[in-house]
């Protein structure tokens, strides 16, 4: 997210954080990391599910509009590929690993305002199949993840 955004995060209200931790889904293991500019990769095989977290979309405040990559794009890790509008702020969308998108969520484009409601579930932005899985070993665990967001709202 932008500057201004983690800024804007660092004043924001506390958020409960919830931890997720390795789940399972069916027989498929899925891993959970996020990015100190708050967005969160959800790992199952070579696909990575993104988006932003809750701290982001608590600070950022109601969603009013998602601008998503198309499917096929090449995304970069720590790069823009898309951005995020709200009645506070604007700020780009930063790739948390590189990869082709398989995937959008079109119902954000419908309803943005799903990003308010399930920020790490169903409010994903995009579906990317990984380059590098790699891409994730610099990366927070949820605990870490938390601690991180702890460490900014007493700044």
């Amino acid at each position: 997210m932008s500057l201004f955004v983690r800024s804007l995060a660092r004043k924001a209200a506390p958020v409960a954080l919830r931890s997720p931790q390795v789940v399972c889904a069916g027989s498929v293991r899925l891993s959970s990391y996020y990015a100190k500019s708050h967005e969160y990769v959800n790992v199952e095989g070579s696909i990575g599910t993104c988006g932003i977290t809750d701290f982001a979309q608590s600070a950022l405040g109601d969603i009013v509009f998602v601008d998503l990559p198309e499917v096929g794009d090449e995304c970069e890790k720590d790069e823009p590929y898309g951005s995020v509008e709200s009645v506070k702020a604007a700020s780009d969308v930063y790739a948390p690993v590189s990869g082709k998108v398989v995937a959008i969520n079109d119902a954000l484009l419908d309803d943005p305002s799903l990003v308010n409601v399930s920020a790490e579930d169903e409010a994903w932005f995009i579906k990317v199949e990984m380059s590098n899985p790699d891409d994730v070993g610099d990366m927070m665990d949820p605990a870490a993840y938390k601690a991180f967001c702890e460490s900014e709202e007493a700044n």
